[in-house]
């Protein structure tokens, strides 16, 4: 639904300088659609990219009535608060946004297409977009990806939000610098907000998960040469579900290993450690492969997160990582993704 006329104002209350935020500053970093203001009490007046990193001067006011200044035409919510809903002071901005005539891009599992108070007040150009749907007419997955002749590669972690999605998307325009056909296929809410075709993942029964996966990477894999599938959770996480079904649905040729430099835990269960990354890269392989019942599936490279450290610990990391791993090993976001797809490319599976 969005488009590059579009005008987008992020709502993104606590969450510029926070991982609540990660769908609104996955937006500031990557999309195209002009972005013309950032909604948060928490910053409002700083220099947004003082405060991320990110190199988009875009305005960070205080609420939605200031933003209209701005001439926004689109409210995008950028942030996912505990529960899956807003709190009830956020929601009455909303509110004043459909009001203001402005459309809705809608993330969070609370969906709000169908809310009363929101639709009454539509009028004839405005629309909302729950983004977390689930598509019509899915099956089962059936493991058909593996005839495919392009490359697949599956983003993997050791935990929820370390960046795959932002190892994916680096990759892709590393392939696309090269003249590669190189395509995205979205399985989050955020990926699907900048505009790449796929599927909420979260939003699909889970019998039906990896048919889902299955159904975007054949709509597009003989037409590409390769193929970039964002990854969602972490086998090593209690709560996550996702990552077998994107295993099984995608039947990748290459996996590349996402993790946060010094992370030695589960962020959200510290009694659940990471184990040394040559076991996490064995467990992978051993699950994509299921015993040869599947492709002898690799992961060839390292994306390693170092937005926390300073140049000097970042690049200590990434040499300590790649002795560790005896893999290819860079940070994306800091260096480029140009290592991991030599990577990829030079792998033959």
């Amino acid at each position: 639904m969005l488009s590059t006329d579009n005008r987008i104002a992020l709502l993104m209350h606590e969450g510029t300088t926070s991982n609540r935020g990660k769908t609104g500053l996955a937006m500031l970093r990557y999309s195209a659609i002009p972005i013309v203001a950032v909604i948060d009490y928490t910053c409002a007046g700083q220099s947004l990219p003082q405060l991320t990193k990110i190199n988009r001067d875009v305005p960070i006011v205080a609420s939605v009535k200031d933003a209209l200044s701005y001439s926004p035409d689109v409210l995008a919510i950028g942030i996912a608060p505990s529960g899956g809903g807003l709190p009830e002071a956020w929601y009455e901005e909303v509110k004043q946004s459909i009001a203001a005539g402005l459309s809705l891009v809608n993330g969070l599992h609370t969906a709000m297409a169908e809310d009363p108070a929101l639709k009454s007040q539509l009028q004839p150009h405005q629309w909302i977009w729950d983004v977390r749907r689930e598509p019509p007419g899915l099956t089962v997955g059936t493991g058909q990806a593996r005839g495919l002749s392009c490359k697949r590669v599956l983003a993997v972690g050791t935990d929820m939000s370390v960046g795959k999605m932002s190892a994916n998307l680096e990759l892709h325009r590393a392939s696309l610098n090269r003249g590669l056909r190189s395509k995205v296929i979205a399985t989050g809410q955020t990926n699907l907000m900048l505009g790449d075709d796929g599927v909420a993942l979260d939003a699909v029964r889970v019998d039906f998960a990896s048919g889902a996966v299955e159904q975007q990477v054949m709509r597009y894999g003989n037409d590409v040469d390769i193929l970039y599938i964002e990854g969602q959770g972490s086998l090593l996480n209690p709560a996550s579900t996702a990552t077998l079904p994107l295993l099984r649905g995608s039947q990748p040729t290459h996996l590349i290993l996402v993790h946060r430099a010094g992370q030695n835990h589960i962020q959200n269960f510290p009694e659940v450690p990471i184990p040394p990354l040559p076991e996490v890269i064995s467990l992978y392989e051993a699950v994509a492969t299921a015993g040869g019942a599947f492709a002898n599936t690799k992961i060839v490279g390292i994306a390693l997160n170092t937005g926390h450290l300073d140049d000097a610990d970042a690049k200590r990391a990434i040499a300590e990582t790649q002795e560790i791993t005896q893999l290819p090993t860079t940070d994306v976001v800091r260096l480029g993704a140009d290592l991991l797809l030599d990577a990829v490319l030079a792998d033959k599976p």
